[in-house]
């Protein structure tokens, strides 16, 4: 509920403070004395754009200001998506400066102007004579449905497997996506990891291969060295062996001679085990090198397929072949997991679409059951509103499932007899729109969040019974709803709560609007100058005294 609105700088509008009731408040005034400049005013608190050609000073910024009693609007989790400090009095001030910067606070933190449309829609609704196209929209008719059917829970219901569906339809075309780039290197790859595989690689073997290779192709030559060092080692008269055993002798000898010389034997000692070993070690080898062509021939052929390998792929060693294995192995197996991937992605989809339309099934038939009903409410007040030969019908049609369901609705509508029903947005006149809507949202009023209403002009081109009818039924609006009412019929003026009176200041050097709240004596001169003009009659003023009473 809107407590109190100021403006200043805009448009005609120096300074304007009022406090709307929080029933029905009336706005009159003279054409162009400004009623619709505050509404524009009111358009910057809710979202709209402006430019610096709204401020009456171009030297002086705009600021227009809203107070909103907001405790029972729910509002406490979109305050806390926002991260606004949430009040029960939330303030929503607009600025727009002489640069044509515009900023937008909301409990004096900045906020962007999208947030602030959003956060607009939930606290005001304006309806203006020149703002019914949007009944015409099938969206818009579908969410009169909706609400007129109490269909939140199904809606929701919906809406959440819906969601599901477009997840699961989303992951099926990534995961087909990507099956499909697999697919084109599968096989290269696989070729590539077979070639790999084949020669079932160890690593470190590519050393060992290639000592082998050296051994064997040197092998009748190692093993003469080998006995050329073997038998200088152990010919028994003038091998090594032989003559460190006499060397051994005399060391100890002289040892015995002096003790002095123990550590001459015990180095000698130390070098002839070695010597010894190392003899030992060439029989071993010698046993071992083979003259073997067909090993050599083997090994040859295996270094050379490693060789071909790190080649063809630019590397080094068999490590590096290796980890190329395990990268392709990956690669192949992946394609296998991502096959199967989307063949569990295909079930999933199909129990989410199932599920989807299950429940856009059930949610279109409560929409649909609810149209005899929503049709004789709605035709009831539009007789009521003047047209008594209206005749309004809801059609529906299939619609592959989207974000609000399976159904397409249409409003059709006749003003006239013998007139057969056609769509909305194409028989409607301007003044039919907006009876039809104004009786829309009197029908919605406790079904819909409508927190404040604003009716600029909607009894234009009524009077007479037409006009009090919708004046009452504005004062039943108002007894749940803040209603504000700007009018040119003294009949409706004459309804409300309070009312404001709009006026044009020439004493400055620029003319001025200016808008005051009537006492009651001022509200009767008032209403007698809407019936009678400039100087009303007594006779005007006991008529404006009647309307009040009544």
């Amino acid at each position: 509920m809107l407590t109190s609105l100021k403006i200043s700088n805009y448009a005609l509008i120096d300074h304007l403070a009022m406090q709307p009731s929080a029933g029905l408040s009336m706005i009159t005034g003279e054409t162009g004395a400004g009623k619709s400049i505050m509404l524009g005013a009111v358009g910057l608190l809710l979202g709209n754009r402006a430019d610096t050609k709204v401020l009456l000073h171009e030297e002086k910024k705009c600021v227009v200001e809203g107070v909103f009693d907001i405790r029972s609007y729910g509002l406490q989790k979109y305050f806390e998506e926002l991260d606004l400090d949430y009040e029960d009095s939330c303030i929503i001030r607009r600025e727009i400066s002489p640069n044509g910067k515009s900023r937008s606070f909301v409990n004096d933190t900045p906020i962007l102007l999208d947030h602030l449309k959003t956060l607009g829609e939930r606290l005001m609704d304006v309806h203006s004579q020149h703002d019914t196209l949007l009944l015409g929209e099938g969206d818009f008719q579908l969410g009169l449905v909706d609400a007129f059917a109490g269909t939140g829970p199904e809606r929701t219901a919906f809406q959440k497997v819906f969601t599901e569906f477009k997840n699961a339809n989303k992951r099926l075309e990534e995961l087909t996506r990507q099956l499909a780039t697999l697919k084109k290197e599968f096989d290269f790859n696989q070729f590539q990891l077979d070639e790999l595989s084949s020669l079932s690689l160890v690593a470190g073997e590519q050393l060992e291969l290639e000592s082998s290779q050296e051994i064997l192709e040197n092998a009748e030559d190692i093993k003469i060295k080998i006995q050329e060092i073997l038998s200088l080692f152990q010919d028994e008269q003038f091998g090594v062996l032989q003559g460190m055993g006499h060397i051994q002798s005399s060391l100890q000898g002289l040892e015995r001679l002096a003790q002095a010389f123990g550590s001459y034997r015990l180095r000698f000692q130390e070098a002839w085990i070695e010597l010894k070993d190392l003899a030992e070690s060439l029989t071993d080898e010698d046993s071992s090198v083979e003259v073997d062509a067909e090993k050599l021939e083997k090994t040859r052929e295996r270094l050379s397929k490693i060789y071909q390998l790190q080649k063809k792929h630019g590397l080094q060693t068999v490590e590096e072949l290796l980890v190329l294995e395990s990268h392709l192995a990956d690669q192949v197996f992946q394609v296998q997991q991502v096959a199967e991937q989307l063949e569990e992605a295909k079930r999933v989809q199909l129990v989410k679409e199932r599920a989807m339309l299950e429940a856009g099934e059930i949610l279109s038939q409560k929409r649909r059951a609810c149209f005899p009903a929503f049709e004789r409410a709605l035709e009831e007040l539009v007789h009521e509103l003047g047209m008594e030969n209206a005749r309004i019908q809801m059609e529906r049609q299939s619609l592959e499932p989207h974000a609000t369901g399976i159904d397409r609705v249409e409003l059709l509508f006749s003003a006239n007899k013998g007139i057969p029903l056609q769509p909305l947005k194409k028989v409607a006149s301007g003044g039919e729109f907006s009876r039809l809507l104004f009786a829309i949202k009197y029908m919605m009023a406790d079904k819909m969040a409508l927190p404040t209403l604003i009716f600029d002009e909607i009894d234009s081109g009524i009077s007479g019974e037409v006009a009090l009818q919708m004046v009452r039924m504005m004062q039943v609006i108002a007894q749940n709803h803040q209603v504000i009412c700007i009018t040119h019929l003294p009949q409706v003026a004459a309804k409300g709560d309070v009312h404001f009176f709009v006026y044009k200041d020439h004493s400055a050097a620029k003319t001025i609007s200016k808008v005051k709240q009537l006492s009651e004596e001022e509200r009767v001169h008032e209403l007698a100058k809407m019936i009678a003009g400039a100087n009303p009659s007594a006779a005007a003023q006991a008529s404006a005294k009647e309307l009040l009473m009544n």
